[in-house]
């Protein structure tokens, strides 16, 4: 299927490794002309290179989105080669804090980065969107946001607040052309992901292969309805297909990838 993305161009934050790779890849290898944002200027560029030697085509933007600093330096890479037609709020972070250890300095810096970055980009980019008639925003959200739990308070609320704010923005956006959605991922199988479940997995007697461990760290954690992680692959393809043409009539929703993990939330 020709999901009409050849041709447009789309910045992809915190893309430099993990998810936002993923998504950054699938883009490029759709046709899209895809800008690759990170703070780290080595790992940007080897994500850069990978793309253009699988044939596509990106660019490098380094900037600190908790500032208005590195959001310009950002907007200002990304746009140096034209408009930026698909925007997809993927930087983030989620350290590793509950309520009893998650000081209120914690909350602070999670939502000015998993957040308030975000904003800093619409504010810069869909502007110009609107004034062309055609446009995308995909925030990357998650399934904590929708049904969270006791732990990482201060990053499931972040998530939240991702899903809020795509459907305000959609509203704010009626009749532009320029469409505003999240995806919110289960439990996806990532590098950190993989190795704080493999370190965890003497202690709780999950087994000594990685499968053993996959099957009973989501049994006994995130149980879901299909029995494993899901793959960065996976949630990229949810993006390309909001991205492009074919989504039009797709606004103001979040579209969850998650293996059945969040019930009864619609």
């Amino acid at each position: 299927m020709d999901l009409q993305l050849t041709g447009r161009r789309a910045l992809v934050t915190g893309s430099s490794s993990g998810l936002g790779e993923a998504v950054a890849r699938a883009l490029a290898a759709e046709g899209a002309d895809v800008v690759v944002h990170g703070r780290d200027r080595d790992r940007t560029e080897a994500v850069v290179s990978a793309v253009r030697a699988a044939g596509g085509s990106a660019h490098v933007a380094i900037g600190d989105l908790t500032t208005d600093t590195g959001a310009d330096a950002t907007a200002e890479a990304a746009l140096a080669a034209g408009p930026i037609d698909i925007l997809v709020n993927n930087a983030g972070a989620y350290p590793h804090r509950g309520w009893k250890d998650a000081t209120a300095e914690d909350w602070l810096q999670t939502y000015e980065l998993n957040v308030v970055s975000g904003v800093r980009m619409i504010r810069r980019l869909v502007p110009r969107m609107h004034e062309r008639g055609w446009g995308r925003v995909i925030q990357i959200g998650g399934g904590l946001g929708l049904q969270p739990g006791a732990d990482l308070p201060h990053y499931n609320a972040t998530l939240a607040a991702r899903h809020n704010l795509t459907v305000s923005l959609a509203r704010e956006l009626k009749d532009t052309g320029v469409t505003s959605n999240a995806v919110a991922p289960g439990a996806i199988l990532v590098d950190s992901v993989q190795h704080f479940l493999t370190d965890l997995a003497p202690a709780r007697g999950w087994g000594e292969t990685w499968q053993e461990i996959e099957r009973n760290a989501i049994a006994e954690l995130v149980p879901n309805d299909v029995g494993r992680l899901g793959r960065p692959e996976e949630i990229a393809a949810a993006v390309l297909y909001l991205s492009g043409p074919l989504a039009d009539y797709v606004t103001g929703t979040t579209l969850r990838v998650d293996g059945g993990t969040v019930r009864g939330v619609h």
